[in-house]
């Protein structure tokens, strides 16, 4: 199965503003902090997520088509699994299935994850603009810990939000209002931007007040991105990074 950069090649370059939040296109923008999200946004991992809750699921007896399982990526467990079971199953084996999969992501899946070109120096051009870099992700903590390290930016993440910091994951805005937490009083909600692959991200971060620029790496739709609020969308972080001073990710615009 191919890869969702593999899909994209080659990539376009889209640049789309749109009026979301009643903004003019001409709106300058002063980003002090980007939120970004991790799996399909950072890691081309997306499809492996979709493949070990396939394998889950089948191995508990419960046969879903992967186009399904896949447009569900980007939520928790917590609001995934109520999409494919009954209330009843979800009460009896839920838990049951969760664990399982968790564990056959680790030992299988895992290692096969990449990060997309560029992540590592976008995280850089954050650092050299003297903004915040934040991960908020709906992988539990542990997990969060290997992508960082897969993605080459431990170094450069200034606070972090997992599963663990929200009661209820994405499409709920929880992840993100941690997140906004985490960086404190001291900056705005108008002065933080997230970054985020999959229409969960950016109807999270609109619940939350927030803006989204959705990257395509992710292999969603740019169609859903733009119905789900994105003010702008890009092919991934390289393409991002190489049109960052034009982005509403710039610190000065």
């Amino acid at each position: 199965m191919q890869s969702a950069q593999e899909t994209l090649r080659p990539l376009k370059k889209l640049r789309v503003a749109t009026d979301a939040f009643g903004e003019s296109k001409g709106q300058t923008t002063m980003a002090e902090a980007i939120i970004f999200d991790m799996d399909g946004t950072l890691l081309d991992s997306v499809d492996l997520h979709a493949q070990a809750w396939q394998e889950a699921f089948a191995h508990f007896g419960y046969n879903f088509d992967f186009p399904r399982i896949r447009s569900q990526i980007g939520k928790g467990g917590d609001q995934l699994l109520p999409v494919f079971l009954s209330p009843e199953d979800l009460q009896s084996r839920g838990k049951e299935i969760s664990e399982y999969r968790s564990r056959l992501f680790k030992e299988t899946y895992l290692p096969r994850i990449k990060p997309f070109p560029g992540v590592r120096q976008l995280f850089e051009k954050v650092r050299l603009n003297g903004q915040k870099a934040v991960i908020a992700s709906s992988a539990k903590g542990d997990e969060l810990t290997d992508f960082e390290r897969i993605a080459g930016i431990q170094d450069l993440v200034d606070t972090e939000t997992s599963s663990a910091d929200a009661k209820r994951s994405k499409p709920h805005p929880d992840i993100f209002e941690a997140a906004l937490n985490r960086l404190g009083n001291g900056i705005s909600k108008d002065r933080v931007i997230v970054v985020g692959d999959s229409p969960h991200d950016a109807e999270a971060a609109k619940n939350a007040g927030l803006r989204t620029v959705g990257v395509r790496c992710g292999g969603f739709p740019e169609s859903d991105l733009r119905s789900a609020g994105c003010i702008a969308i890009f092919d991934g972080p390289e393409d991002l990074l190489e049109h960052y001073e034009q982005s509403p990710l710039a610190r000065d615009r």
